[in-house]
């Protein structure tokens, strides 16, 4: 009987077990993909979900086996570090355009569009 103990209480501490926060860093990172297109908004969360994946790669460098989610992290910081590519693209793009054609003329371009679209709407 004791011997069942000493194997159960092996199996249990041999379980692996997840890298912390994996599903936010992997979501944070698709977020800011998705919303790079609202003028480079979504550097924010692409920068803390760089910051958290590299914090969880930290952890499993130093316990290699006592994790098992390490892939959706790494993917989490690929997507992360495509996220602050794209943002700083969107960014830079928004910088240019203020700079040449000044923020009266963009903001005059875009009440006339948007006017056009509410009567097209009606």
């Amino acid at each position: 009987m004791n011997n069942f103990k000493k194997t159960f209480q092996l199996n249990i501490a041999m379980e692996s077990k997840k890298l912390p926060n994996s599903a936010f860093i992997y979501v944070l990172s698709v977020l800011s993909c998705i919303i790079c297109c609202l003028g480079g908004f979504g550097i924010i969360s692409a920068v803390i979900s760089y910051y958290l994946a590299s914090k969880s790669e930290g952890i499993y460098k130093m316990n290699p086996e006592a994790y098992d989610n390490y892939a959706t992290v790494k993917k989490g910081k690929i997507i992360a570090i495509i996220g602050i590519v794209l943002n700083v693209i969107v960014i830079g793009i928004t910088i240019w355009t203020l700079s040449t054609i000044g923020w009266d003329a963009w903001s005059e371009e875009f009440v006339r569009k948007w006017n056009e679209g509410l009567e097209r709407g009606m």
